[in-house]
């Protein structure tokens, strides 16, 4: 009977140390390794032969070529902007928005005041749960409170007149 419990006792702390485990990095922020980052690594374009070799820029050391991607300009043009206009400030034809987004006001520092912020939620967090039991993601749960009610929201808003016509229809 005792020889029984124990093995029962000892199956059981073999079990939850089993459920302990497992690969988390996906839902890390941080990459805790010094290996590669594989989303980092951008394939070449493919490779052509180009109308007249003498119009080819001389190879730089250290510079790009004409087979490296560039996912900043793609992402641009995919948007409908001009992928010229990288780096040279904000382009004329934006300026009208970037006027009105900024027509409250802007505050320095933003993002590392964000940062600090999103820090202290986290580590306020972990405080409170640490007798976790089985794997959690800690981002998810830290910020599940400030999680929008697609559903509730989109009511809210109907009922104050505003239209929303690319809204699905209710879930009732």
């Amino acid at each position: 009977m005792r020889r029984s419990r124990l093995i029962v006792l000892t199956g059981l702390i073999f079990a939850v140390a089993a459920c302990s485990g497992g690969d988390k990095t996906l839902t890390r922020l941080k990459n805790p390794n010094d290996g590669p980052d594989e989303f980092a690594i951008t394939p070449g374009l493919p490779l052509q032969e180009p109308t007249s070799y003498a119009d080819l820029p001389a190879p730089t050391p250290g510079q790009g070529n004409l087979t490296d991607q560039d996912p900043r300009a793609d992402s641009i043009a995919a948007l409908g902007g001009n992928p010229n206009s990288i780096g040279g400030g904000i382009a004329p034809s934006d300026g009208s928005l970037v006027n009105h987004a900024n027509r409250f006001g802007t505050q320095s520092g933003i993002r590392s005041t964000l940062r600090q912020e999103d820090q202290q939620v986290r580590n306020a967090y972990g405080r409170r749960n640490l007798l976790r039991i089985g794997p959690r993601d800690d981002y998810t749960q830290a910020y599940k409170r400030q999680w929008l009610d697609a559903q509730q929201e989109q009511n809210r808003l109907r009922r104050s007149g505003v239209i929303t016509p690319t809204a699905p229809p209710d879930a009732d």
